[in-house]
This record gives C-alpha cells, sequence and structure tokens, in this order.
C-alpha cells in the first residue's frame, strides 16, 4: 500500500511513515515522529515530538499529539516521548503530550482506545487498552487508568490518581483519589457509588461473578471494624474470586494514597 501525502502536507526529514499512511491537508508531522501502517492524519492535525502512533490510529483535525510537558522549565529532551496503542482514535483539538524525563519520561495510551474532542492526556499518564474518555475530560500528570476505563464528559483528574480496570467515572466528577477496579465513581469530589455494574453485564462478566463481586464490596465497605480489617476479611472471604483480589491488590499496591469512598 502507498502513502498518500496531501501537498499542502509539511513532512519533516526523519519521520518514519508505514505502509497505508494517509496524512491529509496542513498536517504536521514532526521530524521525531514514527507512524505504523495504515494510520490516519486528519486536516490540520499535529503529530510532534518523540512520538509513535501504532497502526491504524486515527488523529483528528485540530488536535495536538506529542506536544511536551506544561511544565514550568522543561526543555524539549530525546528521553521524553508519547506511544499510542493501535487503533486508537484521537479526535478533534484532542491534546496529548510526551513524559519528564525525570519520570521515565514515557506517555503512553493502548490500543483501541477512543479519546473524544477536546481531551487531554498530561505528561506521564499511562492509559491501558479500551479506554473511552469522553469530550472536555482533563487528566493531570502521572495518571494511570487500566483497561477498559469509561470517563464521561468534563471529567478532571488530579495528577497521581489511580484508576482501576473497568472503573466509571461519570460526566463532571472532579476526581482526587484513587478508584478500585470495577467502581464507579460520581460528583465533586468523586465518591464511590458501587460498582460498574452496567460495564460488567456489557462485558461479558457472569451473573455469578458479578454477585461474588456486589458480595466482596458490601463487605469491604461495611460500618464494622477498621477499613484494614474489613480489607483482610474480604481478601479471605474472597480468595476464590479473581475480581475481587484484583481490588484488594489494588488497595494494597500503594496505601499512601487516599481512596474515592462512598458517602
Amino acid at each position: 500500500m502507498s502513502v498518500s501525502i496531501h501537498p499542502t502536507a509539511i513532512i519533516e526529514d526523519g519521520a518514519e511513515l508505514g505502509e497505508g499512511v494517509t496524512i491529509s491537508a496542513y498536517a504536521y508531522i514532526g521530524a521525531h515522529t514514527r507512524l505504523g501502517d495504515g494510520v490516519t492524519i486528519h486536516p490540520q492535525a499535529i503529530v510532534q515530538g518523540r512520538t509513535t502512533l501504532g497502526e491504524g490510529v486515527e488523529v483528528h483535525p485540530g488536535a495536538v499529539v506529542g506536544g511536551g510537558p506544561q511544565v514550568l522549565g522543561f526543555k524539549p529532551n530525546e528521553e521524553s516521548r508519547l506511544e499510542v496503542g493501535p487503533r486508537t482514535i484521537i479526535r478533534e483539538h484532542a491534546t496529548l503530550h510526551t513524559g519528564l524525563p525525570e519520570h521515565g519520561g514515557l506517555t503512553k495510551v493502548g490500543s483501541d482506545c477512543l479519546l473524544m474532542a477536546q481531551v487531554h492526556i498530561a505528561h506521564d499518564c499511562v492509559l491501558g487498552d479500551k479506554c473511552v474518555i469522553a469530550n472536555s475530560t482533563h487528566m493531570g500528570g502521572h495518571v494511570t487508568a487500566g483497561d477498559n476505563v469509561w470517563m464521561g464528559g468534563a471529567v478532571a483528574v488530579h495528577q497521581w490518581c489511580r484508576i482501576g480496570d473497568h472503573a466509571f467515572i461519570g460526566g463532571g466528577s472532579i476526581l482526587v483519589a484513587d478508584v478500585i477496579p470495577y467502581g464507579s465513581v460520581v460528583g465533586n469530589h468523586a465518591h464511590l457509588a458501587g460498582l460498574n455494574v452496567v460495564g460488567l453485564k456489557r462485558r461479558g462478566f457472569s451473573r455469578q461473578t458479578i454477585k461474588d463481586m456486589r458480595a466482596g464490596y458490601r463487605l469491604l465497605y461495611a460500618k464494622e471494624g477498621t477499613f484494614t480489617e474489613r480489607l483482610d476479611d474480604t481478601a479471605r472471604a474472597f480468595e476464590h474470586v479473581p475480581e475481587v483480589m484484583e481490588i484488594v491488590h489494588f488497595i494494597r499496591e500503594n496505601k499512601n494514597r487516599s481512596l474515592c469512598l462512598p458517602r
């Protein structure tokens, strides 16, 4: 497959273009970028910095992919990088920034994600696969999100927050604490509203698994005892349920981080 480049597009020397790449009118591709096979760059989109786009990535008009971190004193550095996985779609005016070298230098978005219009992914964020991030949602630096995370529109995520697999963040939420895997949070500041049962059903989790997860959730957030005691009780009672144990491991992984809790 040949590469299709509009005459008005600017491709800097050094850019690497895979087979079947399409670059539309007035787009800009920087010197240190790598575009995988079948990538589509729509009119007036910008891909710059040390950015790698996987196979089939689509970048819509006005998006700026690979800009430097919004950090005072930052100077361009070859260790500051951005990677976007295959088939991810980046919609209009979204911004994705490269990482800070002192923190490893890598911002990473997984495969098969949808980043809607005006989404901002800051430096050193790591998103898993199949995430859907709705319009005007902004993620501060160092945020990590697992696979199948969905966020509504106009969500603001504070830097360093962790978001577990299959979590859902309701539109307009202000997130300042970690979200357990499979959790559903809403509000300003966001609180845990339960499990993301709708998402679990859509992704084929069995009725028994969801029942076990609900029982584990009720035990973990019961009123009796301390949170540490309830966490240990949940681990013992549901050691046979991988999804519940994923929540337990997520909490134990970083005890210094605050969690979104039920009201």
